[in-house]
């Protein structure tokens, strides 16, 4: 039974009680026979049928009237709760709000503050949590990379170091050697060589020199004077001082780094030549190498570094242009603009 079935059971009996105590009242006041009340008629409906008539007639139109009522109320608030549920907010006017339902109402709105109190409280425990684990996760990587890198530089690194000093001194007592000998020891030294330089450029990726404070072109002295001293490479750099922020000096460096290890790695160059300038509002970093080239619509589609320095001259509000000709080397611009307020001349 509903709630409307309810109202009107509720409604029919309240009637007829109040029927039966209005007759049974009337008839102690004035002493009349039952029997008059049938007797006696209303439209041609003798009394006696004609009041409970009208009483079942009023207390279902009360029923129905108190049912509709309820249930209007009722949708209401399984409405509300659904809008709760959702976590969504509570809106209603409060004009059209009965006073039956206001204290439920407001008590709504209390457990809504509630729950959302704990959504916030439960989500920021997740994000603290989930940075938590990926700062552990970031210093076990770093730790493990630099554990790679000193492993490599003391072991692979220094073979390979000695590998090339054998191969110069055999390659020196050449009088006892045919040309084919002579070519194949040639052939030996070149592939120590390249594995020497992708070595270099392994480590470089594993342990990248970071800025730890200091200006970008502090940093780029500092990278390729150390390289310089490490490869035969003829290394070339301007770098003009300007200010930029720190988060741009960052990427900046970091894409730097990137494009000097693929040189190291692919690009079997003589030269490399890196610009650091500032003109027009734009802050140029452009470098340049000599080597073979490439592809650069593959490349992009399947190297995950040079994507990665796509990523970052975005992140910053930059462009990248790469351009490489098969046999006439490789120049990579990043053009980041230098905004009024978050950089430009220091002030």
């Amino acid at each position: 039974m509903n709630m409307a079935q309810r109202q009107i059971l509720y409604g029919v009996l309240l009637s007829l009680l109040l029927l039966i105590s209005m007759m049974l009242s009337f008839y102690f006041v004035f002493p009349i026979r039952l029997i008059d009340f049938w007797h006696f008629k209303v439209v041609d409906i003798p009394f006696a049928l004609f009041a409970p008539m009208i009483s079942i007639l009023l207390g279902v139109f009360y029923g129905l009237l108190s049912g509709y009522r309820w249930q209007k109320q009722l949708k209401e608030m399984e409405g509300w709760l659904h809008e709760v549920e959702e976590g969504r907010v509570l809106t209603v006017n409060h004009e059209e709000v009965s006073a039956d339902v206001q204290n439920i109402y407001q008590r709504m709105i209390k457990i809504q503050k509630q729950i959302s109190e704990q959504a916030k409280y439960t989500q920021r425990l997740a994000n603290e949590k989930a940075k938590d684990i990926d700062n552990r996760m970031q210093e076990i990587i770093y730790e493990e990379r630099n554990r790679l890198a000193r492993e490599l530089h003391d072991s692979v690194s220094q073979q390979l170091f000695a590998a090339s000093m054998l191969m110069s001194a055999i390659m020196e007592q050449t009088e006892e050697k045919s040309a084919n000998e002579v070519k194949q020891l040639q052939l030996v030294e070149g592939m120590i060589h390249q594995s020497q330089l992708e070595m270099r450029a392994l480590l470089l990726h594993l342990r990248p020199v970071a800025l730890k404070g200091k200006k970008l072109i502090e940093g780029i002295e500092e990278l390729l004077l150390e390289l310089k001293q490490k490869v035969t490479m003829n290394i070339k750099w301007r770098a003009e001082d300007f200010y930029l922020d720190k988060g741009i000096e960052d990427h900046l460096f970091r894409i730097l780094q990137e494009s000097v290890s693929n040189t190291l790695r692919h690009a079997k160059a003589d030269t490399l030549d890196v610009l650091l300038i500032q003109r027009d509002g734009f802050a140029i970093l452009r470098i340049i190498d000599d080597g073979i080239g490439f592809n650069v619509d593959k490349a992009k589609a399947g190297s995950y570094g040079i994507q990665n320095m796509y990523e970052r001259a975005l992140e910053i509000g930059g462009t990248l242009k790469m351009i490489s000709l098969p046999n006439k080397g490789t120049r990579l611009e990043v053009k980041v603009p230098i905004i009024e307020g978050g950089g430009g001349d220091e002030k």
